[in-house]
């Protein structure tokens, strides 16, 4: 039996309610085309400042220890730990600029049938999940997120152990609604 023969008799199954038929490259929709919105701002505000403090409060240590009078430092360690602190202010200064640039290239689209999140500095991702195959969403929130308003929307879907994607930097409210509606539609279809 041809190829053609078999695709002729599978899109007619179920009384002509299953099709499968070929598509054209034209035809199909682009993920680019879709209306992405960036994070919110005062997620970038936490971010920059987090890694901030974090970097100053490392460095405030290891000078502490450097500088202490307690026990005083072999000169050869006192050297390492120099360097220790440039290659720390080198990396937190790094981390820095990754998190004001990465911000601008975090974005996500919500549609009725499916949701989207688009991320990457160097190597750009793109995941979409169908609303129907997620099994279970959840919010999560550290104590810095709480103290902003900010959530993080998990997204899990059917068979995996992890979830599937995270949107991060998300109003409180607006992450409430996106979870309420992804919980809504699933409700509404299965029954």
């Amino acid at each position: 039996m041809e190829n053609s023969e078999l695709i002729s008799e599978d899109s007619v199954e179920n009384n002509g309610v299953f099709s499968n038929q070929n598509i054209s490259e034209q035809s199909i929709p682009s993920l680019q085309a879709l209306n992405y919105q960036p994070l919110t701002p005062i997620y970038l505000k936490t971010s920059r400042l987090v890694s901030l403090v974090s970097t100053m409060c490392l460095l405030l240590i290891l000078m502490i220890v450097q500088k202490q009078n307690f026990v005083p430092l072999p000169d050869h360690l006192n050297d390492i730990f120099s360097y220790l602190i440039f290659a720390i202010a080198i990396i937190g200064l790094l981390h820095y600029l990754y998190v004001v640039l990465a911000y601008k290239k975090k974005f996500f689209a919500m549609r009725e049938q499916d949701i989207s999140y688009r991320c990457g500095l160097i190597f750009q991702k793109t995941v979409t999940q169908p609303i129907l195959r997620i099994q279970h969403v959840e919010l999560k929130r550290g104590p810095i997120e709480r103290k902003v308003g900010l959530a993080c929307l998990q997204v899990f879907s059917a068979g995996g152990v992890a979830h599937t994607f995270e949107i991060p930097g998300l109003l409180l409210e607006s992450a409430e609604s996106m979870r309420q509606f992804i919980l809504d539609h699933k409700t509404m279809n299965n029954q």
